[in-house]
């Protein structure tokens, strides 16, 4: 992750989100074009790129050449103080880690699933602070078979539920919301099915970026070569896009 404006992110709390793309180029057009992102270079090579709107930044898209990798996909990144033993806890509550702890950067990253599958990444060291308060270009929403197991397991592997935790769980509407410095910064929520042929009704955490016009946007992503269908589960007027190579992410309006 790049080291641009920087500080110590909330323990716990979604601290970054990415995308692994197999064609960076065709990414950036269509994010562009969609979302009005503008692309800069970062210190983590060729292969990644920061995009900023409104000269802040809001996401990192990184390029997985080839057909061996991983398919596309948007992944949430959550703070914490130590990756090894966060890892470790991921490990020994029946999860899967796929990918380091490894250096990056100035910090150390690493992606993990679930045990119902939802890819999802922890990150050590500064971070922007990207998920608090009413200006946060984004959140992340979890999409489980059942949200309250689900909200065990996160709590245990990123200590939600300890007394020290700067997070606070709250329980609303059948949900699990994630709270810090006032404001939601997750929400899990049921209904997922494991398996499922559809991809946007499998367990899976959602990225929602936040836009002034979600209607707009849809339209714009189905006109760059993207699909959109009507979000379920989401306040107030959003959609589910999927990119040229398969991505998903929601757009809401703000």
């Amino acid at each position: 992750m790049p080291n641009l404006d920087w500080k110590t992110p909330v323990a716990g709390a979604p601290c970054w989100v990415s995308l692994t793309t197999h064609d960076l180029r065709a990414a950036r057009a269509f994010y562009g074009r969609v979302l009005g992102w503008e692309f800069h270079e970062s210190s983590l090579g060729d292969d990644f790129v920061l995009a900023r709107a409104h000269g802040r930044a809001v996401a990192g898209i990184g390029g997985c050449p080839g057909t061996g990798g991983p398919p596309p996909a948007w992944i949430p990144y959550f703070a914490v103080p130590d990756a090894d033993g966060t890892a470790d806890r991921v490990r020994e509550r029946g999860a899967t880690l796929a990918v380091g702890p490894l250096p990056l950067g100035e910090g150390r990253a690493a992606i993990a699933a679930d045990r119902e599958g939802a890819a999802f990444g922890f990150w050590e060291g500064p971070a922007p602070v990207w998920a608090e308060g009413p200006r946060a270009p984004a959140r992340v929403d979890l999409q489980s078979r059942h949200a309250f197991e689900a909200a065990i397991f996160y709590a245990e592997v990123f200590g939600w539920a300890k007394p020290h935790s700067r997070c606070a769980v709250e329980y609303a509407d059948d949900r699990v919301l994630v709270r810090a410095g006032g404001h939601t910064v997750v929400t899990l929520r049921g209904g997922g099915v494991e398996n499922a042929p559809d991809p946007r009704v499998r367990a899976r955490w959602a990225v929602d970026f936040l836009v002034p016009d979600s209607t707009r946007t849809a339209k714009a992503a189905v006109a760059a070569g993207g699909e959109a269908t009507p979000a379920d589960g989401v306040p107030g007027t959003a959609f589910v896009l999927r990119d040229p190579e398969g991505a998903l992410f929601t757009v809401s309006d703000r």
